[in-house]
Order: structure tokens, then C-alpha cells, then sequence
């Protein structure tokens, strides 16, 4: 259930994240308040996440996932480009993301 919340918690805050693009600084109307529910959501299922989940590891999920999915769609949905060093620094992302879950295993 933990890792259940945490992706809804994820999903939640790609969609903050893209209503915030389409609501143009706040002068579109649905995307604005698209924004602040989604918003209000993610950080809802993410406090229930801390409930069972170190936050050292939910939130480093949490901000490395949505940072990495939020930059394909702004490549894939708002055609940002895909640069070398952009894609360079994601991979750097997911890497301590990985590196973070392993080490607490331990």
C-alpha cells in the first residue's frame, strides 16, 4: 500500500506540474485550479507515504521521479528539446535515486 500511495502521490504531481505550464501564470481558469487540487492530492498521499517510509527515501522517489517524468513530457507533449547534458543529467538523477534506495537496504 505504501508504494501505492507513493505513485499516486507521483502521478499526482506530474499533473500539478503540467496544469501549472498550461495555466499561463495563473490566467487559465481550469488549469489553475487543476493545479492547487493536484497539488493538494499528491502532498495528501505523500504525507500518508511518510506514515510507513523513511523520508530521506519517499521523498528522494518522489521529486527524482516526478523531476525525470515531468522532463519527458515537457520533451514529448510541450517539445522542449532533448538536449545531450539534459538527458545526461536525468540519467545522474535516476543514479541517485537508485543509489539512495540501495543504500538503505542496507
Amino acid at each position: 500500500m505504501t508504494w501505492l500511495t507513493l505513485t499516486g502521490a507521483i502521478l499526482f504531481e506530474l499533473a500539478g506540474t503540467t496544469a501549472m505550464k498550461l495555466s499561463e501564470g495563473f490566467t487559465r481558469l481550469l488549469p489553475s485550479v487543476a493545479l492547487v487540487v493536484c497539488y493538494a492530492i499528491s502532498f495528501t498521499l505523500l504525507t500518508l507515504t511518510l506514515k510507513k517510509m523513511d523520508v530521506s527515501i519517499a521523498y528522494a522517489i518522489w521529486s527524482g521521479a516526478g523531476t525525470v517524468l515531468i522532463t519527458v513530457i515537457g520533451i514529448l507533449v510541450f517539445k522542449e528539446p532533448a538536449t545531450l547534458l539534459k538527458v545526461l543529467c536525468i540519467a545522474l538523477i535516476v543514479a541517485g535515486v537508485v543509489g539512495l534506495n540501495l543504500l538503505s537496504k542496507q
